[in-house]
Formats: C-alpha cells, sequence, structure tokens
C-alpha cells in the first residue's frame, strides 16, 4: 500500500503487531533501523522486540532523550549511522519513541537518499493522540518549534497503551492537552467525557485514545496539506508554542513540556474567542477551571509576555506578515485565520494571570 493511498493507516495493539509482521515478510526491507531515546530503549524496547518477528536483523539508533535534541544535528549524527551501516533506500526505519522520537524520525526517514519508508510506534500519550498521526515530520531551528520537516506518510502507525505504563504523570498530562484540544474543536460531549478524570478507567483511556485519533485522522485526510481545516487543529499552539519556544531556551525558566505550554495556549486562546467570537464567558469560565485544575499555573513577567509575542511571528502557520490563530465561536465551532491585534493577546495573559 503506498504511502499517500494508505495516508499511514492506525492499527492498535495486536493487530498492529500483525500488521508490522506482515508488512515486514511482504516489503523484505532490505534492513530494519529502530530509532529510540534513551528512555524508550530502557523501557520499551524489550517489550516491543518481543512482539516482533526476530527473524529480522534489527540495528538500533538511539538520541538523547528531550525537546532540546530535536535538531539537526541530532539528524546529521543519525543521518550518518546510517550511511555507516550501510541503509540503503529499501531500508525501513522504525520510530518507537514519543512526538520527538517521532517527529524527528520521520524527517530523517522522509530525507535519508530521498526518502526510506518508516513506520511510528508512539510510547507517549501525546505521540498517540497527536505527533505521529497525520503524516508531519520535523525538528526545530533553535528555539523555534518545527520550523523545518515535510509532510510524508509513515506506512502505519501501531497504538499500543500497555506502553504508557511506564510513562510519568506530568508525560501523561502533556498528552491529555492534546486530546483536551481535540475535544474543544470537535464536540462538547467529547469535552464531557474527557474532563470527568475521576470517573475514568484505563479501559476508557483506550477508547478516548481511539476517538481522539479519528478526530485527528478525519481532519487530516480532509486536508492533508494544512490549506484550511486541519489549522484547527492548531488551537492554543499559536501561543502555546511560542511559551513553549520561550522556557525552552530561557536559562532561568524551568522548561515546559509541550502539553503544558499548549495548556496555557488553550486557556488565551478561549479568552480571545471570548472577546472576537463572542464565546459564551460561563463555558471560558469551566474551560480554565478544569484546565487549571489539571496543570499547574505557569508565572508569566511582563518581559516574558512581551517576548512571547515576538516570538508568535515565527509561527509556520502565519503568512505575509500576519499571525493567523484559530479561534472558537463554541466549543466544536471553529474559526480560522482569525487576526488578534496584540493588545488583546496582553488581556489574556492579564486573564490568565488573574484567573
Amino acid at each position: 500500500m503506498s504511502n499517500m493511498a494508505a495516508k499511514g493507516p492506525v492499527y492498535y495493539q495486536e493487530d498492529g503487531f500483525h500488521k508490522i509482521n506482515t508488512y515486514l515478510k511482504e516489503a523484505k526491507p532490505s534492513k530494519v533501523f529502530i530509532l529510540v531515546d534513551n528512555n524508550t530503549h530502557r523501557d520499551c524496547l524489550a517489550s516491543f522486540l518481543q512482539k516482533i518477528d526476530a527473524s529480522e536483523n534489527f540495528e538500533i539508533l538511539e538520541i538523547e532523550a528531550g525537546e532540546i535534541n530535536k535538531n539537526l544535528e541530532t539528524c546529521s549524527g543519525v543521518w550518518n549511522a546510517l550511511s555507516e551501516l550501510d541503509a540503503d533506500r529499501k531500508s525501513l526505519m522504525i520510530n518507537v519513541g514519543g512526538g520527538v522520537v517521532t517527529d524527528l524520525g520521520g524527517f530523517i526517514a522522509s530525507t535519508f537518499k530521498r526518502g526510506i519508508s518508516y513506520i511510528n510506534v508512539p510510547t507517549s500519550l501525546l505521540a498517540m493522540v497527536d505527533a505521529s498521526v497525520g503524516g508531519k515530520t520535523g525538528v526545530d531551528l533553535g528555539n523555534l518549534k518545527n520550523q523545518i520537516g515535510v509532510i510524508n506518510h509513515a506506512e502505519m502507525v501501531i497504538i499500543d497503551p500497555s506502553f504508557l505504563a511506564t510513562l510519568p504523570q506530568n508525560e501523561m498530562r502533556s498528552g491529555l492537552a492534546e486530546i483536551l484540544k481535540h475535544a474543544l474543536i470537535s464536540s462538547e460531549t467529547y469535552w464531557e467525557k474527557v474532563t470527568n478524570l475521576s470517573e475514568l478507567t484505563l479501559d476508557d483511556l483506550d477508547d478516548i485514545i481511539r476517538e481522539s485519533v479519528e478526530i485527528k485522522a478525519k481532519v487530516v485526510t480532509e486536508d492533508p496539506e494544512e490549506n484550511g481545516l486541519r489549522k484547527t487543529l492548531n488551537y492554543g499552539h499559536t501561543l502555546g508554542h511560542a511559551i513553549e519556544s520561550y522556557f525552552l531556551t530561557h536559562p532561568e525558566k524551568t522548561t515546559l513540556l509541550h502539553g503544558e505550554a499548549i495548556a496555557v495556549g488553550m486557556v488565551l486562546a478561549t479568552y480571545l474567542s471570548k472577546e472576537l467570537k463572542s464565546f459564551p464567558e460561563d463555558k471560558l469560565k469551566e474551560i480554565t477551571i478544569k484546565i487549571l485544575d489539571i496543570y499547574e499555573k505557569v508565572e508569566f513577567l511582563e518581559e516574558d509576555i512581551q517576548q512571547i509575542i515576538d516570538l508568535m511571528k515565527y509561527d509556520k502557520k502565519n503568512s505575509h506578515g500576519n499571525i493567523n490563530f484559530v479561534l472558537l465561536k463554541d466549543i466544536g465551532n471553529t474559526e480560522i485565520d482569525c487576526k488578534v491585534p496584540n493588545t488583546l493577546i496582553w488581556n489574556a495573559f492579564e486573564y490568565y494571570r488573574k484567573t
């Protein structure tokens, strides 16, 4: 099945491992490279290899964990390793890890010898519901998120929630932010379901992951190149990415996880939605309370806010010098390419700081 025809189909648990094994038999890659970071090497690789037909000759490539290593230097190291290990155009890369591994591994595969096939096996909640689905690959340029990359779909994505057993609590919360975003842009029922966390069990998590992946996959299928609808997936990300970038490289700030920054971005975007799109005020309050229940409040000084606003101009969704926001008229009712004056962005931060 070709990449474009398949649009990177998503398979779950045992069905997924069966599909990988069938793929290995039928595609007969010349070599198989498995990309991990030091965490997934320790926590996930052994159980992954047990489920894969061991007749294959696998090469394990390890990178350092963390967003700070999602850069071209890391890519160079892996490209060199692939060359030294005689990778050719018929090689396959399997990315076993969180969003950094799937984003970076997809980009490395898509560019090595003008593109080799790759499979994503996300091991974090964030990567399961967001990073590994949809064919976006990429790396950061300095502290600017995902500035370099291509859209190129994986042969398949395998989701196995059992990997989440080793995931730290803050990483689970980080992934939950993307689930909350999918809920806000899609439906009130799904929002109700995912915010009643006290009542959820691990079985519910399986369902929630599937539903979240379906929301994203449907959007991506309708708009693969991000000309319109796919932009809705950036809800909370215009400010969220700028916040994440700022905290990533500021010497005195504690780095925020992607979801922690996006959680702030969603509160700010929902405030802006109330101001510019008449989003209901009672729902803004409810969303703010629920998000602040899950995520610790982040402190912002005035100079932080100014620099975050300056960083937004590098967002990939911008064009012709305009900063484009996704806003909500209501839960599940989005509007893309909204222009927001800076004074309102300051007001949004003020709202967040006072809440």
